[in-house]
């Protein structure tokens, strides 16, 4: 029924609040932006812009995404009937408030408890390290220095918003499934420098003879 009247824009409306979706949405893979976007706005209603700086900030580290991929999904969630949008009344330009309707969360349960599915590996590093040992003299060092220098100062954020947000005890099973998320992005930084910093002591070494 909310298919014939999608075209009305009260009862366009009133299908989206019961979580009906007025088109067919297909997820292009089992993780995929509109699942991150869900989950954020789960945790808290957001405007986009403010959408937008929580992924510079936080989900960004795990789950990159530019500004004009955020209201893009925005809109298809929108259209999906798993999210819905209104106007907000302060503030500069003309911006809307996300929030998570039933059928969204319905769809982020559903993915939660769906099959994890193979660890997809594209590290184009490592692909690099073997181009090096396979011809040798090409100038990765300066690459290595740069993503040395990087990591570290992301490992530096990190640790800094571990010291801020999960400082003492007796904190929520939310609180501490955060944590966790945190401390991953902490040991994958170590392991990274840790890599870098050995490849370039083998690039250093005098050359064989």
């Amino acid at each position: 029924m909310c298919n014939l009247l999608q075209f009305h824009p009260v009862r366009r409306r009133r299908c989206r609040e019961a979580g009906a979706a007025a088109r067919p949405f297909r997820l292009a893979s089992p993780m995929s932006l509109p699942h991150a976007i869900l989950t954020a706005l789960t945790e808290r209603p957001s405007t986009g812009a403010g959408l937008a700086r929580r992924f510079d900030r936080s989900f960004g580290h795990f789950w990159q995404a530019t500004h004009q991929q955020i209201y893009r999904e925005l809109g298809r969630l929108e259209q999906a009937g798993w999210i819905a949008s209104e106007a907000v009344e302060q503030g500069p330009g003309r911006q809307r408030a996300w929030r998570v309707l039933p059928a969204g969360r319905r769809e982020l349960r559903r993915w939660v408890a769906s099959d994890l599915g193979p660890r997809v590996i594209r590290d184009a590093f490592v692909v690099r390290l073997r181009a090096e040992a396979a011809l040798g003299g090409n100038g990765l060092e300066k690459q290595i220095v740069r993503k040395l220098d990087e990591e570290r100062a992301m490992l530096q954020h990190y640790r800094e918003i571990e010291v801020r947000d999960f400082s003492g005890t007796g904190h929520t099973r939310e609180r501490r499934l955060q944590h966790l998320i945190l401390k991953s992005g902490i040991r994958m930084a170590t392991q990274r420098i840790e890599l870098y910093e050995e490849a370039l002591g083998i690039l250093r070494e005098p050359p064989e003879r």
